[in-house]
């Protein structure tokens, strides 16, 4: 059986309030469905920085994971976010090398970093869509509207103070 994947692309960062948690949205980018996945603060950070096309003076660690990739002649090809399983959410990269086409286990945050440094498509199981709150989600999370509004009270300053 063949699970269907369907292309997303990241429609923002939200601060869930009850858990003070930083939030990636994606969405297919077919439809207008969004799944949020909780990350950490790091993550968030990495991901806005590189939303923003910000650049830090020494690279950090989704740098380091892109430059090594690169220094072994790979190629970072997809991302998929493939289940979501006791409330944890998983992914996998698939990296292109001389010897065929790896795929390794990773955090969907690290995942989603790493193929904003590398400009690499990101892949969402289509199951994960119409996940419900019983299966592991709060209500109201992918509803398109609830989402927009906490997006657009977000405060940056809610996903901590960095300096580079």
């Amino acid at each position: 059986m063949t699970t269907e994947m369907i292309r997303a692309k990241i429609h923002g960062l939200a601060l869930d309030i009850a858990s003070k948690s930083p939030v990636v949205i994606l969405e297919a980018e077919d439809s207008d469905r969004v799944l949020p996945i909780w990350i950490g603060h790091f993550e968030a950070w990495a991901i806005a920085m590189e939303l923003s096309q910000l650049k830090s003076k020494r690279p950090l660690s989704h740098d380091l994971m892109a430059i090594i990739i690169g220094e072994l002649s790979g190629t970072l090809v997809k991302v998929e976010i493939t289940e979501l399983r006791e409330q944890t959410f998983y992914a996998r990269i698939s990296i292109e090398t001389s010897d065929g086409i790896k795929e390794i286990d990773a955090r969907p945050s690290d995942s989603i970093a790493l193929a904003l440094k590398t400009d690499a498509p990101i892949y969402v199981n289509a199951e994960l869509f119409n996940i419900k709150k019983e299966e592991g989600l709060p209500e109201k999370i992918n509803d398109p509207q609830s989402l927009k509004e906490r997006l657009r009270n977000i405060n940056p300053e809610d996903f901590g103070k960095y300096s580079l």
